[in-house]
C-alpha cells in the first residue's frame, strides 16, 4: 500500500477513536473495521503464515493487545477477516438462487450469473480487491485453516448449486456436477482476484480491466460451456 494511504487511515483511525479512561475505546465498532481492513490486506498479500499480528497492528494504528481484546488470537483475526464477506456472498447467491428457481426451467447461464453477480461489486474498491485475493489464496493455506473456514462460509450454498444445476442438467451424475462446480469456483476466483493475466496477454487496446460486463460475459460463456460439455 502506498504511503499516503497508510497515513490518511491512520489519521482517520485517531480521529474516530477517543481513549476515555481504561476501558473500552469510543468508536470500537470502527476501531474493529480499521483492524479487520489492515488484516484483510496483508493476509490477501502475505497469506496466514507470512503475516504477523505486529504488522497490522502498525497499519491500524493500535496495539496487538487491543487487536486480542476483539479477536482472541491470529486464526480469531484471520476467520472475522474471511467471514465479514465471504458470509455476505453466500447469502446474496442463496437468494438470488431463490429467485430464479421461480422462474420455470432457468437457463444454465442465469444460474451461473447468480454465483458470480454477488462477487462483482468487491472488485471496485480497495478492500473488496484485497478480499478476492485473500479468498483465492486461502485454497493454499493448511488445511487446518481453510477447510472449517471455506466449509462454514460456502458449504451450504455450494451443494445448493450442484443440486440446482443437476436438475437444470439432468444427464449429469453427482460426481459430474461437484466436479463442474468445483472448476466453477476455480475459474472465478483466478479471474477475479487482480492476477493481471489478462493484462500481460492481450494485445494493447483490446482489454479493459475496468469493463465488468466483458468479464462476466467472459467468464459465464467459459463456465457454461463446462458445465454443459457431454
Amino acid at each position: 500500500m502506498k504511503k499516503t494511504e497508510q497515513l490518511a487511515r491512520k489519521t482517520s483511525v485517531r480521529r474516530a477513536r477517543k481513549i476515555n479512561g481504561p476501558g473500552r475505546p469510543e468508536g470500537a465498532s470502527v476501531v474493529r473495521d480499521e483492524i479487520l481492513d489492515a488484516a484483510e490486506v496483508i493476509f490477501s498479500d502475505k497469506g496466514y503464515a507470512g503475516t504477523a499480528l505486529r504488522e497490522i497492528a502498525d497499519q491500524a494504528n493500535v496495539t496487538q493487545a487491543l487487536i486480542s481484546y476483539y479477536f482472541g488470537s491470529k486464526f480469531g483475526l484471520f476467520q472475522a477477516v474471511f467471514l465479514r464477506r465471504s458470509e455476505l456472498v453466500s447469502r446474496e447467491r442463496l437468494e438470488r438462487l431463490e429467485a430464479l428457481e421461480q422462474q420455470k426451467n432457468p437457463l444454465v447461464s442465469d444460474i451461473v450469473r447468480t454465483f458470480l453477480e454477488p462477487v462483482l461489486s468487491l472488485r471496485d474498491t480497495f478492500q473488496g480487491r484485497a478480499f478476492l485475493r485473500l479468498q483465492a489464496r486461502l485454497h493454499t493455506e493448511p488445511s487446518e485453516i481453510s477447510y472449517s473456514l471455506r466449509s462454514e462460509a460456502y458449504g451450504g450454498s455450494t451443494q445448493r448449486y450442484v443440486a440446482v444445476l443437476r436438475k437444470a442438467l439432468p444427464k449429469l451424475s453427482e460426481l459430474d456436477a461437484c466436479w463442474r462446480v468445483t472448476f466453477m469456483i476455480g475459474t472465478y476466483l483466478y479471474a477475479f482476484s487482480d492476477t493481471h493475466r489478462m493484462e500481460e496477454m492481450a494485445p494493447k487496446g483490446l482489454y479493459d480491466v475496468n469493463d465488468t460486463d466483458e468479464l462476466i460475459d467472459q467468464v459465464t460463456r467459459f463456465m457454461v460451456g463446462g458445465l454443459e460439455a457431454a
